[in-house]
């Protein structure tokens, strides 16, 4: 599996943006597509996660209810919806696959080349 992010760049404050991130290869029902991002000068932390076959869904708690995580089986992509952003969320949004269900960075073996989202205050 290989994964191709895209979607980011420079918004205002309380400004919307979508990120798309394209999954290539075969993925299992329980396959687990999560976005995690790294703001400057801070370690890579979890945003969100969701499961291809039962679109089981979980956010971190400083996105819950600002951003939505959704898939599309038939293009292979789960898309970020990030809403009322704050200049907080400014990062490096990277997604990432993992065989199974999992908040840890570790587990997942396949990342995406990230993109940047630049929220200005």
């Amino acid at each position: 599996v290989q994964l191709q992010a895209s979607g980011g760049g420079l918004v205002q404050a309380g400004g919307s943006l979508r990120l798309s991130c394209a999954a290539s290869g075969r993925t299992s029902s329980n396959y687990a597509m999560g976005w995690f991002r790294q703001a400057p000068g801070k370690e890579r932390e979890f945003v969100t996660i969701i499961t291809w076959g039962s679109g089981r869904i979980y956010y971190a708690y400083s996105v819950k209810g600002r951003f939505t995580i959704s898939s599309d089986t038939a293009k292979n992509t789960v898309y970020l919806q990030m809403s009322s952003l704050k200049p907080e969320d400014t990062a490096v949004y990277y997604c990432a696959g993992a065989p199974s269900w999992s908040y840890n960075e570790r587990t997942y073996a396949v990342w995406g080349q990230g993109t940047l989202v630049t929220v200005s205050s």
